[in-house]
């Protein structure tokens, strides 16, 4: 048994040690979006992608840590005004998935690497935007504080991680798209939805550290 209460920074890192994620990984195919949409993603995984990488930032608030999302300006070309986690694509200066989740971290909310540890890695989400996204799990340390990039962020908000892992939260919906049916999970928090990307991300963190 843990030492550490469920839904803590603790635990949470306790779990995400196991999970090494990336491109040798191809367990993305059994987890979140890509259950709900078998064949749109085989035809994804057919198309050259670009590496990007997005941080899940699990703030060490006592014994029900807190994630962070922003909420993207409208006047982006991609995913305006949607919510999101901290991140975009891979630089040929980044080292590391890691490294290009931090950076961009700092660049977009001006959370600084100090506060930021990074604990494992999620399987890669592959976007049909065109992106191959490797959640970077990380634990940040409390006391920083944020600086929001206006030109890409309106907003950054938490919301508690013993709510994003209730699988009771999380409710799937569809749309068309280029086309064609596409199912997602969504997960209404108050007045915010997230849902996308940025949900099914959180439904297999649920998957692979929770259920």
């Amino acid at each position: 048994m843990s030492e550490f209460p469920l839904y803590s920074a603790g635990e949470f890192r306790r779990r995400a040690l196991h999970q090494n994620g990336g491109p040798v990984d191809l367990s993305w195919r059994d987890h979140g979006d890509h259950l709900l949409n078998p064949q749109t993603i085989l035809e994804v995984e057919g198309q050259k992608l670009r590496d990007a990488a997005v941080l899940v930032p699990v703030v060490d608030d006592g014994d029900d840590a807190n994630v962070i999302f922003t909420l993207r300006t409208s006047t982006l070309r991609k995913h305006s005004g949607q919510i999101s986690f901290p991140g975009g694509a891979i630089d040929p200066d980044d080292v590391s998935p890691e490294m290009a989740a931090m950076r961009e971290a700092g660049e977009e909310i001006g959370l600084a690497d100090i506060f930021i540890e990074p604990v494992g890695r999620l399987p890669d989400y592959l976007a049909s935007t065109g992106f191959r996204i490797t959640p970077i799990l990380a634990v940040v340390k409390p006391g920083f504080e944020l600086a929001l990039n206006p030109t890409e962020v309106e907003d950054a908000f938490e919301v508690p991680l013993s709510f994003l892992m209730n699988p009771g939260n999380h409710t799937t919906d569809s749309m068309v798209w280029r086309g064609i049916q596409r199912n997602f999970y969504r997960m209404p928090y108050g007045q915010r939805m997230i849902w996308g990307i940025t949900a099914g991300i959180v439904r297999t963190l649920y998957e692979r550290l929770y259920r």
